[in-house]
C-alpha cells in the first residue's frame, strides 16, 4: 500500500495539473515557469509563486526532485520565467543545502502557505535571470 506521503504527492499533482494549472496559466499576472520538456523537446509551462530579488527569482518546489518542472531543470537549466506579463530568460539553480521553510517565509505569504500545507519535499529553486 501506497504511504500518506506518495497518495498526497498523486491527489494533488493530478489536481494541479488537470485542474489548477490550466486556469492558472490563463491569468496575465500569474508567474510562470518554462522549462523544456525532458523526453519531448517541448516548452513545458507551470504556474509558480516567488519573488525577484535583484537579479535573481526565488521560489520553493513542493515537491522538490518528484517534480516535472524540477526533472526538467536537472535535464536542462535554461528557464524563462514570466514576471508582471514580461518573460525573461535565466538559469535555475536547485538547492538543496538551502533551508525552504525559512525561504518560504520570504516569499509572498498566499502561495507559501499554500507549498507548506500541500508540500512534503521541499526544495529552494534560485533563477539567474539574464535580464
Amino acid at each position: 500500500m501506497a504511504n500518506l506521503r506518495d497518495m498526497q504527492h498523486r491527489v494533488v499533482t493530478t489536481l494541479q495539473r488537470r485542474v489548477v494549472n490550466p486556469m492558472m496559466r490563463r491569468l496575465p499576472t500569474q508567474q510562470l515557469l518554462e522549462t523544456v520538456g525532458r523526453v519531448s523537446g517541448q516548452p513545458r509551462v507551470t504556474p509558480i509563486g516567488g519573488r525577484r530579488v535583484g537579479n535573481a527569482f526565488w521560489l520553493v518546489s513542493e515537491f522538490g526532485e518528484r517534480s516535472r518542472y524540477i526533472r526538467n531543470i536537472k535535464a536542462d537549466n535554461r528557464v524563462r520565467v514570466r514576471l508582471h506579463g514580461r518573460w525573461h530568460t535565466g538559469t535555475a539553480h536547485l538547492l538543496p543545502d538551502d533551508d525552504p521553510r525559512a525561504r518560504l517565509r520570504a516569499l509572498p505569504k498566499a502561495n507559501s502557505t499554500a507549498v507548506r500545507l500541500v508540500g512534503t519535499d521541499l526544495l529552494t529553486v534560485r533563477i539567474d535571470l539574464d535580464n
